[in-house]
């Protein structure tokens, strides 16, 4: 009984093994490219035993080419022409592609919602505009609401809207000093190096003023991409650096000292990972 359950199981995996490894015999990847298009199209898993008009008809739901104005030429993995896919009621595994091949859509339609860039250049696509009379006449804009709630509080901002349910909110105070922090730069030197507050080490690269509002500010080149700009703020360059390694933050959350860049694949740690 026991040899017979095992011969059962033995020919059962047997044939689900075989029903696998069929169904990925018949499967290939193929990229598509398109005579009007630049965007890549994703990577396509079709069905050896598909007809070409099927492959055609998925084809028209990724680009917006009528399948009766399509022609399809398939290529090698390098680009080399190998041959049309002309018989419509074909199936692919007639042309043998395989994983890496390439089908290229030829739209022959001139009126095609692809050509001349119309699914990709934005530019080409008609903006809706409003005059301002007209914008204002409008119950539900933006600059009405705002108006209406200055009119009631002239001290209104989006800030204490956002807060207004909040029973420990306290609006932030306005810096007005145009000195605000400047005794906590005086041991600062650009070229220093830093580490911000989070652990992001950089080095300072400027001092000074700043459009982001009174008092002074630190401008920081950090080692890494943590940043928020290239050293410009605003429209003004205060240093240079890459962009996204670039920050413009307060003296306090700043120190200066020994702290050397982090080599990410030093080995100082006793933790194995």
């Amino acid at each position: 009984m026991s040899e017979m359950l095992a011969d059962l199981k033995a020919y059962v995996g047997g044939e689900k093994s075989n029903g696998l490894q069929n169904q990925s015999d018949s499967t290939v990847r193929l990229t598509v490219t398109h005579s009007n298009l630049i965007t890549s199209f994703p990577e396509l898993r079709v069905d050896l035993h598909m007809t070409v008009e099927s492959l055609k008809d998925k084809i028209y739901k990724h680009c917006g080419t009528m399948v009766s104005s399509m022609i399809l030429h398939l290529k090698d993995p390098a680009g080399r022409a190998v041959c049309t896919l002309g018989d419509d009621y074909k199936m692919l595994g007639y042309y043998s592609p395989t994983d890496g091949y390439i089908v290229h859509v030829e739209d022959t339609d001139p009126y095609s919602m692809s050509a001349n860039g119309g699914l990709e250049n934005v530019n080409l696509v008609e903006k809706y505009e409003i005059s301002d009379e007209d914008y204002m006449k409008r119950d539900d804009n933006y600059r009405k609401w705002k108006k209406d709630k200055l009119d009631k509080d002239p001290t209104w901002t989006l800030e204490k809207e956002t807060h207004k349910n909040d029973p420990d909110y306290k609006p932030k105070e306005s810096i007005t000093d145009a000195d605000y922090m400047a005794d906590l730069i005086k041991p600062m030197n650009v070229g220093d190096r830093c580490e911000v507050s989070g652990g992001r080490r950089g080095e300072v690269k400027y001092l000074g003023k700043c459009v982001l509002g009174m008092g002074f500010w630190v401008g920081v080149a950090y080692d890494e991409p943590v940043g928020k700009n290239d050293g410009s703020v605003r429209g003004t360059r205060y240093f240079e650096a890459d962009e996204k390694y670039g920050g413009m933050v307060r003296p306090n959350l700043v120190e200066v000292g020994d702290y050397p860049e982090e080599d990410l694949f030093s080995d100082s740690s006793d933790d194995e990972i």
